[in-house]
């Protein structure tokens, strides 16, 4: 495995960061209430699915005395 040296090293990590294409404002504030949305809807079902299977385990139990 051939070795570079620190000067080339820095160089290649220049030439790599200048590929990178950031986001513009519009798509970074689009990304973040796109998640604040999923996350939210995500809670809402998991919230439902929690008090349906707590309804079910208190049925069950109610059951059983």
């Amino acid at each position: 495995m051939a070795r570079t040296s620190p000067g080339e090293f820095i160089r290649q990590v220049r030439a790599e960061t200048a590929k990178i294409v950031w986001p513009t404002q519009r798509e970074t504030i689009m990304t973040g209430v796109m998640v604040m949305i999923m996350t939210s809807l995500l809670g809402v079902f998991f919230i439902g699915i929690d008090s349906l299977f707590d309804a079910i385990v208190n049925f069950l139990l109610r059951l059983a005395q």
